[in-house]
């Protein structure tokens, strides 16, 4: 299976083709501008001292400061920080944001750790990238196993570097500390809103339409929520430890309770067991998988029977899966449009962080359906008018744009 940054590359030469980019242009797209690996000692619980790695990785930032989240995961590796720096980096050009992107992680298992030896990791790793990362430099935010509260020590840690409060430096922090309505739920919104904007533009109707989920954390479980509240039917959705399936629909405010009272789906009342492998092979109108990269290859894509699949996830499916899908009439709305919903909240908390004020959740929401709406018309219309797939039209609007910055400003000296 070809890897994340492996993936990211081949969307970049299918584009660069279809764009005819520079060949020099082209070479310099392939390549992240800033890579830091740092060393993070920790004093463990017990005494000991480990050092885990962390990387922050600064793709491109022609259009504006670096930004892209931090996550914490065992399975962390440069490479796959590099490819979802620049997903990071189109992704912030399609919805037409002032920011170039970046991504950060540390290689550990936070579900193994204490929360005081999480506090540790982060403010040790805070102040390892503390001289790389700025509100106009690069705005960090949470990704994987990171949250609200890890945003507000990366906040403090910084402030406390700097000698006086500095909230913009990250986004996606508590609204006790600067944070913005409505950004926790933000991506799985963003995620709604393309689901809607699919049914009107493709004549799929959402009244009763059988939705699978693959991934029930923040992105997939606010997912669900929005979209039973538009009418759509959960059949399927899925967790770390497994997956639950009702054709009639799940209970999706009973079953956030029980994924609380038990830390799975598994078991809900009323469902039949099934592998997240299965959940993706479900007949459904849309899936979303909303979990971890490379979900869709080459050796399942011709068993996916879903209308639409909408990616709530970075990099779910491979270049070679794309092909496949296509050939079967699947359309795919891809990643970098689909789950931007996240970065523009960002960017909208941001912007209130550096005014100093701090708008309601009706005018975040506002915002953020504009943005969305925009940057989905945009690829629609450019799907049509290129005779090309939304995830090759999403491509040609966000290199597009990038690559018009790096043309602009030059090459120094």
């Amino acid at each position: 299976m070809e890897s994340s940054l492996e993936n990211a590359h081949r969307q970049l030469d299918i584009v660069a083709e279809l764009l005819g980019i520079d060949p020099g242009i082209h070479e310099i797209l392939k390549h992240a501008k800033t890579t830091h690996t740092v060393m993070v000692p920790v004093r463990m619980d017990d005494g000991k001292v480990r050092v885990f790695t962390g990387y922050r990785v600064q793709y491109n930032d022609a259009r504006g400061p670096y930004k892209g989240g931090i996550r914490y995961h065992p399975d962390v590796n440069l490479d796959e920080v590099r490819a979802l720096a620049m997903w990071m980096t189109w992704k912030c050009a399609i919805a037409d944001l002032p920011y170039g992107g970046a991504k950060g992680g540390v290689v550990c298992n936070p579900k193994e750790m204490s929360l005081a030896e999480k506090e540790r990791l982060t403010r040790r790793y805070t102040f390892m990238i503390s001289e790389f990362i700025g509100p106009h430099r690069d705005v960090p935010a949470p990704d994987v196993y990171t949250d609200s509260q890890t945003m507000a020590w990366i906040m403090d840690t910084y402030s406390v570097i700097k000698g006086y409060l500095v909230p913009e430096v990250v986004t996606g922090k508590p609204i006790s500390v600067g944070g913005s309505e409505g950004r926790e739920e933000a991506t799985s919104r963003g995620v709604a809103f393309c689901v809607r904007e699919t049914s009107r533009a493709f004549n799929v109707g959402l009244a009763d339409a059988s939705v699978a989920i693959q991934g029930f954390g923040n992105v997939g479980a606010n997912l669900a929520v929005f979209l039973q509240d538009m009418g759509c039917r959960i059949t399927a959705v899925s967790d770390s430890t497994g997956g639950i399936f009702r054709e009639k629909g799940l209970d999706i405010g009973k079953l956030l309770k029980f994924k609380r009272d038990t830390g799975s789906v598994v078991g809900f009342e009323g469902s039949e067991d099934l592998s997240n492998e299965e959940l993706l092979e479900l007949e459904c109108d849309f899936l979303a998988p909303a979990a971890m990269e490379n979900q869709i290859t080459e050796k399942n894509a011709r068993r996916i029977k879903a209308r639409v699949v909408v990616e709530g996830a970075n990099g779910p499916t491979t270049t070679e899966a794309d092909k496949i899908l296509q050939e079967q009439g699947i359309l795919v709305v891809p990643d970098i449009l689909a789950n931007s919903g996240g970065v523009v909240a960002s960017y909208l908390e941001w912007v209130q962080n550096i005014n100093r004020q701090h708008w309601s959740l009706e005018e975040v929401n506002r915002h953020l359906e504009d943005k969305m709406v925009k940057s989905f018309d945009r690829v629609h219309a450019l799907s049509k008018e290129k005779g090309v797939s939304m995830r090759e039209a999403a491509l040609m609007l966000g290199v597009g744009r990038v690559v018009e910055a790096i043309k602009t400003l030059g090459l120094f000296p």
